[in-house]
């Protein structure tokens, strides 16, 4: 774990998000007011097995780093979420499925732990803080990498779980073709890949009429050279947040945002 880092300005009330990933778990203090770090970032590697008893002990030791900070803890899962309950675990130890996490992380650590999907705390922090800030009507946040994640919030209410990455497109799997992993897999210039990206947008413009796209992933902040050949009825917008958004957005969701 990295240095401990100072938190004595920090509200004690204050939400803590942590980013539960399958290759590193982040976690800070947020302060809503901006939907920022209210204090250093710690992160770490995920552990290998990631045992759901394994993962709660490292969140403990997590906490431990911010102890003037007692407030609700919100943990993104890159898994199905229904209440609290985890459905899937692609990059993360299948103990996961069938796990209820919320009770798990609530007794391990003895705080106030709400779990999320991990795109989803995504969405909600652009549409509060980020690209989508200020936007009515139905905003679709995808990210862009190994898969594609996606959230769906409608006037700021999240509709959890939509996994649009998973739609068939062209007899495919969406993701396997236009996920950015795919874009490197097949050494695709910016341009084929776009095409496939305008073909999946166009999809998801016909089955939900969007008022907003926001492409989130590492492969965003290339957004000039893939979203401008995009051929849409719809405005789409990189992300904002990056990097921070799954922190963020965890807090926001533990304290019912």
């Amino acid at each position: 774990m990295s240095s401990t880092p100072t938190t004595t300005s920090t509200d004690a009330g204050a939400p803590v998000g942590i980013d539960f990933g399958g290759t590193g778990i982040k976690g800070a203090p947020v302060d809503l007011a901006v939907g920022d770090f209210a204090a250093e970032r710690v992160r770490v590697r995920t552990p290998q097995p990631s045992t759901p008893a394994v993962v709660a002990a490292v969140f403990r030791d997590l906490l431990a780093a911010f102890p003037d900070v007692q407030g609700p803890v919100g943990v993104t899962v890159p898994g199905i979420v229904r209440h609290g309950v985890i459905g899937s675990a692609a990059n993360i130890d299948p103990a996961w499925i069938g796990t209820d996490a919320d009770a798990l992380f609530t007794e391990a650590t003895g705080r106030d732990v709400h779990v999320v999907n991990d795109a989803d705390a995504a969405g909600l922090a652009e549409v509060r803080y980020g690209a989508a800030r200020g936007r009515q009507g139905l905003v679709i946040v995808t990210t862009l990498g190994t898969g594609i994640g996606s959230a769906l919030v409608h006037d700021g209410r999240l509709v959890p779980n939509s996994e649009l990455g998973h739609l068939e497109l062209d007899g495919h799997v969406a993701e396997k073709r236009a996920a950015n992993s795919a874009r490197e897999r097949e050494k695709l210039p910016m341009a084929a890949w776009a095409e496939r990206l305008t073909a999946y947008y166009r999809h998801l413009e016909r089955l939900f009429s969007p008022d907003l796209f926001v492409v989130g992933g590492g492969v965003s902040k290339r957004s000039e050279e893939f979203l401008p050949l995009l051929r849409l009825d719809t405005e789409i917008v990189p992300a904002t947040l990056r990097n921070k958004a799954g922190v963020v957005g965890a807090a926001l969701h533990a304290t019912g945002g």
